[in-house]
């Protein structure tokens, strides 16, 4: 028996594409958008913050967050987002996806406001309030990985899930940019309004107080798009999916789908019982194993080893803009300059970089399928990550322009490639009572790697100094080729239903074979006795 016996799910899986497709994608990309400002928005002030609450008297350069510090403030978002990653993935598949994906929009909308705020006007007080924010933010943030993931997975059809998935995760493109353009824009407008000299010309009056605004308004104007989708997200019903596989009611289901794709769908109640039989095996157990535990293996340590490179190359990217020519030293700059030189860059490479290699994936993603993409955008970030180390010292002293693009090169290979795919795999590849956990596990161990870039890559850069540079992008380069190969424990998910993938399906017809029943019998007993 196939999922197309299941009028629900084949109702699901050959569903045309309309304007409802859109609005869930416009609705759970809206929670990525957020998520990639709130989390690389910060890039952009952390100098800030260093010149405003650790410049002391008569330095000989401009006041730096020490590195442990900075380290903290940057990676304590991943934690609280590693951490949110699986105790809402876990809830998705226990309580429903709808019903957890409203709490982490809330929580993102007043942890992205209070990040702003601080209790005390000390530099220990304020960076202790910024991260105990950024930590329940980013606690909110992993919520969203796994429900919208799964959300968008068991709405679209057979055809365009790829595209669909990959679109709600492009949003996060969109997040990145925005977060370097309203960064840039705001402290343009700061710049105008409070000039002041460079920091070798009068070190006292080159840092703006008005500044300590700036970096506030930053982090709370996050809460605006949560906010803006907060209502169209709670009107959602539950999957359908969700509804007739975890819930087994199987006539709710086909009023929700039926009223949500425009169409009539049968319910079939006895049908359902016998496919949630044939599925009633639990995350823990040897079933599991048997059919999906190569496969998690592989979503996992795939997007451990992407991330490493992903987030290093974000969160580090303020330290290398000066060394390719991009950023002017900070000792030329005042403290506004010096965040409007670092967002006006930050834009920049993901305008022409990170963003159109997400909208390359979505474009794509259904003519190559998810296995090429993710083998060439690892292969790539590894050969350009390797050139970029062995050529570093001429690159950074002999040609700027060459540096920049291959720079821009590798975020457009980890977007049109394993950023993109590790987020749609594991939507697709398991078993609907554990895809939200399994997600939630592979993106857990994806910020499990955003943590080693951002405790222990960043570190290499954080000087500025070539040699520990070079160093990092070697080691990014073998990171990416592990990736590479972790890859082949994978497998294409493109053009099949969600359950055929997953074995869902072919559980059921194991199951009635074992009970001595043929389902073509059953339906021709079923047909003589009507």
């Amino acid at each position: 028996m196939s999922s197309s016996n299941l009028a629900v799910l084949n109702a699901l899986d050959n569903a045309r594409t309309q304007w409802y497709h859109v609005t869930a994608i416009i609705i759970a990309g809206m929670g990525f958008f957020t998520d990639a400002y709130d989390l690389f928005c910060i890039s952009t002030v952390t100098k800030l913050l260093g010149r405003i609450y650790y410049t002391h008297d008569n330095p000989s350069k401009p006041g730096k967050i020490p590195d442990n510090i900075n380290n903290f403030v940057i990676g304590v978002a991943l934690v609280g987002t590693l951490s949110g990653q699986l105790v809402f993935g876990w809830l998705g598949d226990k309580l429903g996806r709808k019903k957890v994906y409203g709490i982490t929009l809330v929580m993102m909308c007043i942890c992205a406001i209070c990040s702003g705020l601080s209790f005390g006007r000390t530099a220990k007080s304020v960076i202790g309030t910024l991260c105990f924010f950024r930590f329940w933010l980013g606690f909110g943030i992993g919520g969203d990985y796994p429900l919208s993931a799964t959300i968008m997975s068991e709405y679209a059809n057979k055809k365009t899930r790829g595209a669909f998935i990959a679109a709600v995760f492009a949003m996060q493109g969109v997040g990145i940019v925005v977060a370097g353009l309203v960064t840039m824009t705001l402290s343009y407008i700061f710049l105008k309004r409070y000039p002041a000299p460079a920091f070798k010309e009068d070190w006292k009056n080159s840092t703006q107080q008005e500044g300590d605004f700036l970096w506030r308004i930053v982090l709370m104007l996050g809460a605006l798009p949560a906010i803006l989708t907060y209502y169209w997200r709670m009107k959602m019903p539950e999957t359908g999916r969700y509804t007739a596989l975890i819930e087994g009611n199987a006539k709710q289901a086909a009023l929700d789908m039926g009223r949500v794709l425009d169409i009539e769908v049968q319910a079939e109640q006895e049908k359902l019982s016998q496919f949630k039989s044939a599925n009633d095996y639990t995350l823990f157990s040897r079933e599991f194993f048997k059919r999906h535990g190569l496969h998690l293996i592989g979503t996992s340590t795939t997007w451990f080893l992407l991330d490493i490179a992903f987030y290093s190359q974000n969160l580090t990217q303020k330290d290398i803009f000066p060394a390719i020519g991009l950023t002017d030293p900070a000792v030329d700059l005042s403290a506004l300059k010096e965040v409007f030189q670092t967002s006006r860059a930050m834009f920049l490479i993901a305008l022409l970089g990170t963003f159109p290699g997400y909208w390359f994936t979505v474009f794509f993603i259904e003519r190559l399928g998810r296995f090429i993409i993710q083998l060439l955008g690892f292969f790539m970030m590894s050969i350009f990550m390797l050139i970029i180390g062995i050529k570093y010292d001429y690159l950074k002293h002999d040609n700027h322009i060459l540096f920049a693009v291959f720079y821009g090169l590798t975020f457009f290979f980890a977007n049109f490639g394993p950023n993109s795919t590790t987020f749609v795999l594991p939507a697709e590849l398991f078993p609907t009572r554990v895809r939200s956990t399994c997600h939630a596990i592979s993106a857990a161990s994806g910020k499990a790697g955003a943590m080693v870039g951002a405790f222990g890559v960043q570190k290499y850069t954080l000087s500025g100094e070539s040699g520990p540079i070079k160093r990092a992008m070697m080691i990014l380069a073998f990171t990416n080729m592990l990736g590479f190969f972790f890859t082949f424990l994978v497998s294409e998910t493109k053009g099949r239903s969600l359950e055929e993938i997953s074995g869902e399906d072919g559980g059921i017809e194991a199951n009635a074979k074992e009970i001595g029943v043929e389902m073509n019998e059953e339906n021709r007993t079923k047909g003589w006795e009507a």
